[in-house]
């Protein structure tokens, strides 16, 4: 039995594919939508996924202002944050965070499924969030993908 054929291959920097795809967020459930965009961007759906490695592709989210949220969560989730200072706690909706720029709601989300380390900002660097159906990385070649 020739051993070889059972080598692992563990991907780096110099031998993964990235690719650029494109995923319309138009009526899509936001939870749905992050976690199967944080898989791509982790690179889980490609055969020589390497946990230690961003081996994932780039991904463009067009329609982000479209996204949906189920049940009465436009009001009642709580996002929390802390300015660091005594009493500095503040806490927003999804609503409030939707009228500053609704794109915010998509990056949250996705980050938030990612590693807490610096592999995860850096594969947090790979996502492209757009208001819009229309995005400058067409240059890129991007393919779409429905979820």
């Amino acid at each position: 039995m020739d051993t070889l054929s059972y080598k692992t291959i563990s991907a780096n920097a110099a031998t993964v594919d990235k690719q650029w795809v494109v995923v319309d967020a138009q009526s899509a459930v936001l939870g749905r939508l992050a976690s199967e965009v944080a898989k791509i961007l982790r690179g889980k759906t490609k055969p020589s996924f390497t946990p230690h490695a961003d081996c994932g592709d780039n991904v463009i989210v067009i329609n982000a202002d479209k996204v949906r949220l189920t049940g009465d969560k436009w009001n009642s989730k709580v996002y929390v944050r802390h300015t660091g200072y005594p009493g500095g706690q503040r806490i927003s909706t999804p609503r409030l965070l939707k009228e500053k720029s609704s794109s915010i709601l998509v990056e949250k989300a996705v980050r938030g499924m990612l590693p807490k380390n610096r592999l995860g900002r850096k594969l947090y660097g790979n996502l492209y969030v757009y208001n819009g159906s229309e995005h400058p990385h067409e240059a890129q070649q991007p393919k779409t993908i429905t979820l």
